[in-house]
């Protein structure tokens, strides 16, 4: 009785053996399939998300002609009327004012967004914290 016992013990082992064999070369596989999708994406990724960011960055800046500054006084003389000729200007100069203060306006709004992030990461009572 004992040999066969032993026998038996040996064929659940071994069948044991070729279970845990077959799923150990199954997730072998799933594990190369994975290890490839990674290296894909690290490969493709950066130009798809730097094409992304181009694209909208494009569309959301604003069309703004280049006027040199012969074609502005030009255009001004020609009016008719001379103070709409001058609300036109002030207006033109204006918004060219306006045009060369973006960046300092757009650094300062970062500055406050980090302050507030900043203020975010420290410990606030829970009611007045952001959900």
């Amino acid at each position: 009785m004992a040999p066969e016992i032993s026998k038996t013990r040996e064929a659940v082992r071994s069948s044991e053996d070729e279970d845990s064999d077959s799923e150990l070369e199954k997730l072998e596989n799933e594990l190369k399939k994975i290890a490839h999708k990674v290296q894909d994406c690290r490969e493709t990724l950066p130009d798809q998300l730097k094409s992304t960011l181009v694209s909208v960055l494009d569309n959301q800046r604003p069309f703004l002609p280049q006027i040199n500054p012969g074609a502005l006084e030009e255009n001004i003389s020609s009016e008719e009327d001379p103070e709409t000729a001058e609300k036109l200007k002030l207006l033109k100069e204006k918004i060219s004012r306006n045009f060369s203060a973006a960046p300092i306006v757009l650094k300062r709004m970062k500055d406050c967004i980090a302050e507030f992030e900043k203020l975010d990461s420290t410990n606030i009572l829970p009611g007045f914290k952001r959900k």
